[in-house]
């Protein structure tokens, strides 16, 4: 049995408790937070005890943490749980400096310890095949990928004003997913955003409708589309077109009916918010953290693709500022 200690119990803490709740041989063996309501609501819900973090971290009964935390935290509780020998699940982003990433980094490898970055998107059953049918070679050689994020709506300004910015805190994920589908590295960034759908996130020094080119060093691309708005609900799609063929992956619906008569055809809208459009990505990706610790196997996405990650939101942002392409190592 792996026992697992969950630092945040907030929106994603709950998921991944579910999600944990569901794999056998693993549980919650303790949570914690910095609010006693929801440490103790979650923990009697799943029967689990109520820590503080340094002693969860450092609990004999704990063999690996998830940090679900805000990402300020990330920094001083990823180097508690490396001196602790504990396996790590951390949320996106690891931090939002590449540079203290970069001392995570070296913290994670001096104790030898597992690092998986949560970029659930990964995981996605639909993605993931995607991604398995461009390396059977089904569509020859990757020529231009296509994302499209768009959230249903807006979050308060408060929050955009500690998230990093849309492209650290939204596009992170499409950048990552960039990485996954292209299969070599972007080496060249340009980004144009603006806000237009709440002048308030504009005057927070953030874009709330972005894109960026990613170029890589053979010629390949990919274009990602970011919105904080979708009125017609949540919008996840992906395209990649190759030298024999394209694959794509379109949104998944509230059903699968649809409706026809002399006005046409209407079908269900997409299902209108994260947690359930990725439900199965979510339970996917832990399901594969409890079998590499378990089994002493790697994880991936790792704590260099957070940096990767990173690296690649942060030249977003210098592309958006500055109107040039920037160049990434």
């Amino acid at each position: 049995m792996l026992n697992i200690g969950l630092l945040g119990c907030g929106r994603i803490g709950q998921v991944h408790a579910r999600s944990i709740s569901q794999i056998d041989g693993a549980r919650v063996a303790a949570v914690s937070d910095a609010f006693a309501d929801p440490a103790q609501a979650l923990a009697s819900k799943i029967g689990a005890q109520v820590m503080d973090s340094d002693a969860l971290i450092n609990s004999k009964d704990v063999d690996a943490v998830v940090i679900g935390t805000p990402t300020d935290t990330h920094y001083d509780l990823i180097h508690a749980a490396a001196r602790a020998g504990k396996a790590i699940f951390c949320e996106k982003p690891v931090d939002m400096s590449a540079d203290r990433i970069r001392d995570c980094i070296k913290a994670v490898d001096a104790a030898g310890v597992s690092f998986m970055t949560a970029f659930n998107r990964r995981f996605d059953p639909n993605f993931a095949n995607i991604r398995c049918r461009i390396e059977q070679g089904e569509i020859g050689d990757v020529e231009i990928v296509t994302i499209m994020s768009r959230d249903p709506s807006p979050p308060p300004v408060s929050y955009i004003e500690s998230s990093g910015g849309l492209f650290r805190d939204m596009m992170i994920h499409d950048l990552d997913m960039a990485r996954f589908i292209l299969g070599e590295e972007p080496v060249s960034v340009y980004a144009v955003g603006a806000a237009l759908v709440d002048p308030a996130i504009g005057r927070a020094g953030d874009v709330d409708t972005a894109a960026v080119t990613l170029t890589t060093a053979s010629g390949k691309i990919c274009q990602i589309s970011n919105s904080r708005r979708a009125t017609y609900g949540y919008d996840q799609r992906l395209e990649v077109h190759g030298s024999a063929g394209m694959l794509r992956a379109e949104n998944i619906l509230e059903t699968t009916v649809e409706a026809a008569n002399a006005s046409g055809f209407r079908k269900a809208p997409a299902q209108y918010f994260f947690l359930e459009r990725y439900e199965a990505a979510y339970r996917n990706e832990m399901v594969h953290f409890v079998e590499a610790v378990a089994c002493g196997g790697l994880v991936a996405p790792d704590i260099m693709d957070g940096l990767r990650a990173q690296v690649l939101a942060d030249a977003a942002s210098i592309s958006l500022s500055t109107g040039q392409p920037i160049r990434v190592d």
